[in-house]
Formats: C-alpha cells, structure tokens, sequence
C-alpha cells in the first residue's frame, strides 16, 4: 500500500497526537527502539543526528549516551517538538538542539554526521517520495556514516494483519503509519544494509535496519 495521508496534513496529525503518542510508543515500539540504540552503538563525541524526532522517546537516550558530541534532533511537528523539549529538559548533563525540519531539505551541513536515526517516519512517505528523502541522509553523512531505520513494516503474523486492515479503512489512525519494507530502497540509494530485523510487539510489526554510507 502506498501513503495515502498527504504530507501537508501530517503535521497536524501530529500535533494532535503529541499528548498520547508516549503511550502508544511504551506499549508497541519499545523493542525496536532499544534494539536500535544497540546497533547505533554510540561513541561519546560523535556528531548525531535524528529525523523524525517526536517526544525524544529515543533522542533522550542518545543524548545521555554522546553528552560532550553534538546531537541534533529534527522533526515536522512542532507539538512533538515541544514534548521532547520537555523531556529533555530533565537530563543534568547533555549537549543538543531541537529544531523544526523537514526530511526533504535538511538544514545540515553535507558529510556532518556519524550517524543518522530515522524512527517511524517512512511508513507515512509516499513511495515514490522515499528517494529524495534517502539522498539526503546520505548527503549529510560522512563517508561509512551509519543509518538506523525504524519503521512499521509488513506483519508476519496473522495478530499483526489487524494494522493493514485498519490502515485500509482509516489510515490516519496510527499516525497514517502503514507497513513498508525499506532494504531495497536503500541499496538503490547506495547504502550497504548491513541487517535488518523483524519485532513485534502488541501485534505491531517493526524493521529494525542497520545500513552504512
């Protein structure tokens, strides 16, 4: 299936989802997240960067991990923004910046960045919209920089069908979130996917992928 929410309607999508999107992230993305933070494998001192950055479920632990690098966090949604502001806010130590963005055109100087983490964002990209936004990951990676990918992916189970068929019928329910398979698109991009792994979680279907610049 193809996105079928606009992308001019997805920041106000998630604005108004902003006050309970931790609960749902607590309940059927906590594997996959953690799982990626693994394979990130952060140094302290790297240039890190996160599109798609939401409450900061995730960029709060990256920050805690790389407190003397730099770490930047991109999203679409300022109501998102504001919840990662606040969460933020409790860490004692840590160096980092919130900003408004877009993954089409980010604000990010070419070959910036060690790694790259993109939670949950392309399962509401437009197939044929999926490449340009690749081009510019790779753009602002250096040279055997690391991408983390999160998204909802295809289920494999009969429990997790429950979230194409609900996508079918109201596709903004889960955040116009609908099941994709991303390692083929990046080996056209030219990244080197070096795993991709299948969770799941109250039914939920994620991909975990690991590739590098």
């Amino acid at each position: 299936m193809d996105a079928k929410v606009p992308q001019s309607d997805i920041p106000a999508l998630y604005d108004s989802l902003s006050k309970t999107y931790d609960i749902w992230g607590q309940l059927a993305e906590t594997r996959a997240r953690e799982r990626a933070l693994e394979l990130a494998d952060i140094k302290n001192g790297q240039n890190v960067l996160e599109v798609a950055v939401g409450t900061g479920l995730g960029f709060y632990e990256i920050v805690q991990r790389n407190p003397d690098g730099t770490n930047i966090g991109v999203d679409i949604s300022r109501g998102m923004l504001q919840k990662a502001e606040k969460r933020l806010r409790s860490l004692q130590k840590g160096n980092y910046e919130l900003k408004i963005g877009n993954a089409f055109r980010l604000e990010e100087d070419a070959g910036r960045f060690d790694l790259l983490v993109n939670n949950y964002m392309f399962d509401l990209i437009a197939f044929d919209d999926m490449d340009a936004i690749l081009k510019e990951f790779k753009r602002v990676l250096k040279k055997g920089g690391k991408l983390i990918l999160v998204n909802m992916t295809e289920g494999e189970s009969v429990g997790s069908a429950i979230y194409s068929l609900i996508y079918r019928v109201s596709p903004r329910s889960f955040g116009g979130c609908r099941g994709v398979k991303l390692s083929d698109k990046l080996h056209e991009n030219g990244f080197a996917v070096s795993s991709r792994e299948y969770f799941q979680q109250l039914w939920f279907p994620s991909e975990v992928i690991l590739a590098y610049k």
